[in-house]
C-alpha cells in the first residue's frame, strides 16, 4: 500500500494557547490540529463532562415513544424487544431490557440468529410474537429498513417503536431525495431528515439510552441511575466504530471509568479472564478484547450468550460464560485468518489487483466473518472491499470503505443487483442473487468515481519531534486527550535520520521488533515495532541491502537510517521508569 506523509500546519499562537490553559506547546499545538482553538472549545474539550451531553428531548419521536411505552407498562401490556446480533445489537437489547425492567414493564428480548434470520427483524419473528400474546415490538439497532416486516406487524395490529442509528432508505429522481420510512407508530432515529437531534453520529445504544433517559423521567428514576448505563454504551460505541467527537467522547471517557469499577459481573469475569488492568483500561480494551468476545457469539453460535454474559447475577456462571465467549472468539480468530489469506490469493492472482471496489467472492467463508475480513482487505489495500459468502439463500456479505467512497450510497446506485442491503458510508451489509455477484462487481467497478490519488494512504504528522521530547511528563499529559479512536486518533509523531544501532525479535510469536535508535543529536532510545516485521526487513533490504540488515541484528555498526512515525511511551520495569517510541511507521 502506498503511503504519503504530511505534517499538519495550522497556524496559531501556541505559547498563548498553552499559557492560557497551563500546557505544553506540544499539547497546544495537538489541540489545534483537532480544530479547537478558541478557550470555550478546548476548555469543553480537556475537562468534558457529562453534563455537556446533550438533550435527549432533541430527538424525534423520543417523547411519544415514551408515551407508548408508559401507557404499555402501566397496562402490563406484553413488551418484546427485538436486537441485533452485533455488540451495538446485544448493549442496545440489554440497556432496554435493563431499563424497562426497572420500570416495571412486562418485557423480553428477541436477537435474530444471523444464519437463520439474517439481519433485523423478519416475519417470522413478528409472527412468533403474536402467537407468544406479545402486543408491542421495539426494535434497537435495527429496523429503520423493514418497510414490509413493519408494515406486517402493523396489518395484524401490533404496536411498533423503532430505535434505530443507521442511515435512512431512499428514493431519489432529478429533482429531490425522498426519505423511506417503515409505518411504525413512532420511529427514533437521529438520522432522520427532520429531526433536531444536534450529533446524529450515535450508535444504536446510545440511540436506546436516550430514549432510556427520558423513560426514567417519566417514571421518577433518579438520573444517577440512568447514567450507570453509560458503562454500556461506551462498549458499543468503539465497538460500532463511531467517531470519538463530540457526546460520544465524553461516553467512552466517562464509561471508560465506570468499567473499571464495574459491578457487572458477566464484564469483570471477562476482564480477568483475559488478565487487562482494570487500572489502565482503554477504548483498544473495549475495541480488540471485550468487543469481539460479545461479537463472537452473534457471529458463531447465538449472541444471546454474549447477552447472557451481561445479564448473569452469579460469579461461578459469569466465569463459564466469558470463558465460552473467549474461546468462541478464538476460533473465530483463527477462522478469519484462513479467510484473509485465500482472499488476499484470488486479489493478487486475478484481475481484481486491478480494481478500484474490490468485490471478492468466498463462497466456503462463514458469512459473520465477512465483515472482519473486508475490513483487513480495506486495510491492506487501502481500497473499498466487499466480501462475500455462499448463504442457505444466496449470497450474504458486508463492506467496508475508505473515506473517499460513501458504500451505502455507491451500493444504492447498484440495487438493481441487490436483495436487501443496508448500512453506512463506512460499512454495509447485503444480500443478492449468485448470478449478481460478477454484475455487481462490473457496475461498481464502472460507476466508481475513484482515481488512484484516492488509494494512497495518507498520514498526516501532528509534530516533528526530537526523541529529547520524550519524557514521563509529556506521555502523562497526552492521557488529556484521550479516549483514542475514530474521529479521535493517537497523535502522530515524527522524526527524521534515526540511526538503528541494533534490532531484536522478541515474542512468543515473534511478532514484537525491539530496536534501539539514535537521533542526529545523539539521544539514544528503546524502539518498539510491532507486527509486520516482514514487511519492516524487506523494505530495509531494499533500500540497503542484505548485508546492511545482518549487521543491524548483530549489532555492529551499520548504514541503516529510517524516519519514523512514532508514539511515545514509558515502559515501566521494576518499578523503574523509562521512555520509549512504539512506531507506527518508517520511510
Amino acid at each position: 500500500m502506498k503511503e504519503k506523509w504530511f505534517l499538519k500546519n495550522k497556524k496559531e499562537d501556541f505559547v498563548k494557547i498553552a499559557n492560557e490553559h497551563h500546557i505544553s506547546e506540544v499539547l497546544a499545538r495537538l489541540l489545534v490540529n483537532r480544530g479547537l482553538a478558541n478557550s470555550e472549545d478546548i476548555n469543553a474539550y480537556l475537562h468534558s463532562s457529562t453534563d455537556t451531553m446533550h438533550n435527549p428531548h432533541h430527538l424525534k419521536d423520543v417523547d411519544y415513544a415514551c408515551d407508548i411505552l408508559e401507557e404499555k407498562i402501566r397496562g402490563n401490556t406484553r413488551i418484546r424487544i427485538v436486537g441485533d446480533y452485533d455488540v451495538d445489537g446485544v448493549v442496545s437489547t440489554f440497556l432496554l431490557y435493563t431499563a424497562l425492567s426497572r420500570v416495571g414493564a412486562n418485557v423480553d428480548y428477541e436477537i435474530p440468529e444471523r444464519m437463520k434470520d439474517g439481519y433485523g427483524i423478519n416475519i417470522n419473528i413478528i409472527k412468533a410474537a403474536k402467537e407468544a400474546g406479545i402486543d408491542t415490538i421495539i426494535t434497537c439497532d435495527n429496523g429503520i429498513a423493514a418497510i414490509e416486516q413493519i408494515g406486517y406487524a402493523k396489518e395484524i395490529g401490533m404496536t411498533v417503536i423503532v430505535t434505530d442509528h443507521h442511515d435512512i432508505p431512499f428514493v431519489e429522481n432529478e429533482v429531490v431525495r425522498t426519505e423511506v420510512l417503515p409505518p411504525a407508530d413512532a420511529i427514533v432515529n437521529p438520522k432522520q431528515h427532520d429531526c433536531n437531534y444536534p450529533f446524529p453520529s450515535i450508535c444504536g445504544a446510545v440511540v436506546a439510552f436516550k430514549l432510556i433517559e427520558v423513560l426514567y423521567e417519566r417514571f421518577h428514576v433518579d438520573k444517577k441511575e440512568s447514567k450507570k448505563l453509560l458503562a454500556y454504551a461506551s462498549i458499543a460505541t468503539v465497538c460500532d466504530v463511531m467517531d470519538l467527537v463530540d457526546e460520544n467522547r465524553v461516553i467512552v471517557k466517562y464509561g471508560l471509568q465506570l468499567l473499571k469499577n464495574t459491578d457487572n459481573k458477566g464484564l469483570f469475569a471477562l476482564m480477568e479472564l483475559h488478565q487487562i488492568n482494570t487500572f489502565k483500561l482503554s477504548a483498544y480494551h473495549l475495541g480488540f478484547i471485550i468487543g469481539p468476545c460479545l461479537n463472537a457469539s452473534g457471529r458463531l453460535e447465538t449472541a444471546k450468550i454474549g447477552l447472557s454474559l451481561l445479564l448473569e447475577q452469579d460469579d461461578e456462571k459469569a466465569r463459564k460464560v466469558a470463558a465460552q465467549l473467549k474461546e468462541l472468539n478464538d476460533k473465530r480468530k483463527d477462522m478469519t485468518a484462513r479467510g484473509v489469506e485465500e482472499a488476499i490469493e484470488i486479489i493478487e492472482t486475478t484481475d481484481l489487483i486491478n480494481h478500484k471496489v474490490l468485490v471478492v467472492y468466498l463462497p466456503d467463508c462463514h458469512e459473520s466473518l465477512a465483515g472482519i475480513i473486508a475490513g483487513r482487505i480495506r486495510e491492506r489495500y487501502h481500497k473499498p472491499a466487499i466480501v462475500l459468502t455462499k448463504a442457505h439463500e444466496g449470497v450474504k456479505g458486508s463492506a467496508r470503505s475508505i473515506e473517499q467512497y460513501n458504500m451505502f450510497e455507491e451500493l444504492t446506485k447498484c440495487k438493481e443487483y441487490l436483495g436487501k442491503f443496508g448500512g453506512h458510508p463506512m460499512a454495509a451489509g447485503l444480500s443478492l442473487k449468485e448470478e449478481n455477484v460478477e454484475p455487481l462487481r462490473l457496475a461498481l467497478n464502472q460507476r466508481t468515481t475513484l482515481t488512484e490519488e484516492d488509494f494512497i494512504n495518507k498520514i498526516s504528522i501532528d509534530v516533528v519531534m526530537p526523541l529529547g521530547y520524550v519524557k514521563e511528563e509529556l506521555v502523562e499529559e497526552l492521557e488529556l486527550l484521550e479516549p483514542f479512536g475514530k474521529g479521535n486518533e493517537k497523535p502522530v509523531f515524527a522524526e527524521k535520520n534515526l540511526t538503528i544501532i541494533k534490532a531484536d525479535i522478541l515474542g512468543k510469536n515473534r511478532n514484537t521488533l525491539k530496536l534501539k535508535v539514535e537521533n542526529q543529536y545523539g539521544k539514544r532510545m528503546d524502539a518498539l515495532y510491532f507486527n509486520q516485521i516482514d514487511q519492516f526487513n524487506e523494505y530495509l533490504i531494499d533500500k540497503y541491502g542484505n548485508n546492511e540488515v545482518d549487521k543491524l541484528y548483530k549489532g555492529i555498526p551499520n548504514q541503516i537510517k529510517i524516519s519514523a512515525l512514532y508514539y511515545p511511551n514509558i515502559n515501566e520495569y521494576n518499578g523503574v521508569k523509562t521512555p520509549q517510541i512504539i512506531i507506527q511507521g518508517i520511510q
